[in-house]
């Protein structure tokens, strides 16, 4: 079993530091930082826009993986790209012309991923597959940190490796929401490449020590 991407979100870290924060992921062993960014529309709560991403951009050597959840994601992307974000994923539930939004990101100079809600079905992308850079299957319903994986949802990741597998893509599969030392071994079971961590990450006092439980290279 392959030791997946880790990539804490900072919807989970304390807003007043997050020059620590971004210390504390480069030092753990964490290759992502997850910004989260919610626009009171897609999702109730407004977290930061692309500002906040590019002052914090000199400030870390890990990739960037700016996680739309807004309404109108072809309005925030380009300002995004030009902030640095490495990864720029949108939801599909949000847009209409999602292919055409994939080729703008790209266009843009950043990589394209495309996510769904735990009631979006894995049939609802398939056309998109092809074109994506990466797949953000959540495991929660998004807006809130603290919930509870949905189990049912890794059976989508399950579904995109054997597409993976059978068409030869290349898209990563990733998964956000309720992982933890508890739920990340049924994830990598299921296959995915990056495991998005809030709480889990921010609350441990040992963050290289949960980096490695998390990749199934430590004990918990």
């Amino acid at each position: 079993m392959k030791h997946p991407i880790i990539a804490p979100s900072l919807l989970a870290a304390d807003f007043s530091r997050l020059y620590d924060a971004l210390k504390e992921i480069d030092d753990s062993g964490a290759e992502w930082t997850h910004l989260d960014v919610m626009d009171g529309v897609f999702v109730p709560p407004i977290t930061f826009g692309s500002k906040m991403a590019g002052d914090l951009r000199p400030n870390s050597k890990t990739l960037f993986d700016v996680h739309l959840m807004t309404s109108d994601p072809e309005t925030q992307i380009e300002s995004f790209a030009k902030a640095g974000a490495d990864y720029i994923t949108f939801h599909q539930e949000a847009v209409i012309h999602s292919h055409r939004l994939i080729e703008s990101i790209k266009a843009l100079g950043a990589k394209a991923g495309i996510s769904i809600v735990p009631s979006t079905s894995i049939t609802c992308i398939e056309d998109l597959l092809p074109s994506a850079d990466l797949v953000l299957v959540m495991t929660v319903n998004p807006g809130y940190g603290g919930q509870k994986l949905i189990d049912r949802c890794l059976e989508k990741v399950r579904k995109l490796v054997k597409i993976r597998e059978e068409m030869g893509y290349s898209f990563l599969i990733s998964v956000d929401g309720g992982i933890n030392s508890d739920t990340a071994p049924m994830a990598r079971e299921a296959g995915v490449d990056i495991m998005v961590t809030g709480e889990t990450f921010f609350r441990a006092p040992d963050k290289k020590a949960i980096v490695s439980i998390l990749k199934g290279q430590g004990n918990k």
